[in-house]
């Protein structure tokens, strides 16, 4: 029982913190950050992701397959952004 409610807890934490960065990103979008708004955007975005995917999709105690499908997910999601970014900063102005 002990470690069913230990489980709880650790969802409890993840949970307040999701809520929190939440806050965050509210709070956020209201002050001007210039260039540094996308960048503190994204990174909050994807901590929140991070949190997900490890505790509530249960990557955290998933078998090295699962880590393998999930990190080769994201190798071709960089290379599709990476591709798409290329094509858009070689398009001349006009």
């Amino acid at each position: 029982m002990a470690e069913h409610r230990s489980r709880l807890q650790i969802y409890g934490i993840v949970f307040v913190a999701l809520i929190g960065l939440t806050a965050v990103t509210l709070l956020l979008g209201g002050v001007e950050l210039g260039a540094w708004h996308t960048i503190v955007g994204l990174a909050i975005a994807s901590t929140k992701a991070t949190l997900i995917v490890l505790f509530f999709m249960h990557l955290l105690h998933s078998p090295r397959v699962t880590w393998l499908v999930a990190g080769t997910t994201l190798l071709f999601l960089a290379i599709l952004l990476l591709m798409t970014l290329t094509d858009y900063l070689s398009r001349g102005e006009g």
